[in-house]
């Protein structure tokens, strides 16, 4: 499994991303801390928390008797970087903005092919015989 499926798998479940927002608000809880408050065990919150470790996504710390949880945001930055961030461009389009900005450079292109020569300005005769 990757690095990737794991953080994908870990991020699956409500109560998963429930202790990461509760390590998002104040790092450094125990398990007693994480757990307060869950409809589940100990031994549930620490297998959920066993998920998260597995993929990176929390970091623990002894700190004499008690083991402390810290949240690494590190692998969903690199989760947004890759899957989220390429697919977001900075300038907004209409719906047939897409279209129409890759159909403008080819009629150009298809008329000077057609007339067989490099004139860039067309008339309206000329488009309309091209039709034809």
């Amino acid at each position: 499994m990757t690095d990737d499926d794991l953080v994908f798998r870990a991020l699956a479940d409500p109560t998963r991303r429930l202790l990461l927002d509760r390590l998002f608000e104040r790092d450094g809880r125990t398990l007693t801390e994480l757990g307060a408050g869950l409809d589940m065990t100990r031994f549930g919150t620490m297998k959920h928390l066993r998920v998260l470790e597995g993929a990176s996504l929390v970091l623990t710390q002894r700190s004499g008797r008690e083991k402390l949880h810290f949240l690494n945001p590190v692998p969903i930055r690199l989760i947004y970087d890759r899957w989220t961030s390429r697919y977001t461009e900075t300038r907004r389009v209409t719906p047939a903005g897409p279209k129409a900005d890759l159909e403008k450079p080819v009629i150009p292109q298809l008329i000077n092919l057609r007339l067989g020569h490099e004139d860039s300005t067309y008339t309206m005769d000329t488009v309309a015989s091209l039709r034809q």
